[in-house]
């Protein structure tokens, strides 16, 4: 049994381009694949995979450290998605890593050792997504002294 239930209406607009409605206040999103299929008018949904990974991990890392009263920010996410073939010779998401980077130095942290060994936990999309694609996460920080 859920606890949230989230629901997004597509609505097609040309070809592969779709209007992505969220609900409530929150603006419309128009999606649409690349050339040749698509006009690239808006992101694919590869890139909207990729950004909902990345952005569960960014706020995943900032709830976990403003829980010690820590100001990591500015903090700054890198997706990379690797699309090939699978098996049967479909195209398929075959890998994502993520690089996360702090806005400051780790020294000016404290607890920090603790939330890199648990952030990821807390992430209901990337743990999802993680059943099925494998997902690598780094974690820099301002001074690019790699900590993850």
């Amino acid at each position: 049994m859920s606890d949230t239930t989230i629901q997004v209406t597509l609505t097609q607009q040309h070809d592969y381009r779709f209007d992505i409605h969220f609900g409530g206040d929150v603006p419309v999103l128009t999606g649409d694949e690349p050339a040749p299929l698509g006009a690239g008018l808006g992101p694919s949904p590869v890139q909207l995979l990729s950004a909902a990974v990345g952005n569960c991990l960014s706020d995943s890392l900032l709830f976990a450290l403003r829980k010690f009263k820590q100001a990591p920010e500015p903090i700054h996410c890198n997706v990379t998605s690797e699309v090939g073939r699978n098996s049967e010779g479909r195209m398929r998401v075959l890998t994502i890593k993520a690089v996360l980077t702090l806005g400051v130095p780790a020294a000016s942290l404290e607890h920090l050792d603790r939330v890199l060994g648990q952030f990821e936990a807390f992430c209901t999309v990337t743990q999802s997504v993680g059943q099925g694609i494998p997902i690598t996460v780094e974690v820099f920080d301002s001074t690019g002294a790699r900590l993850k």
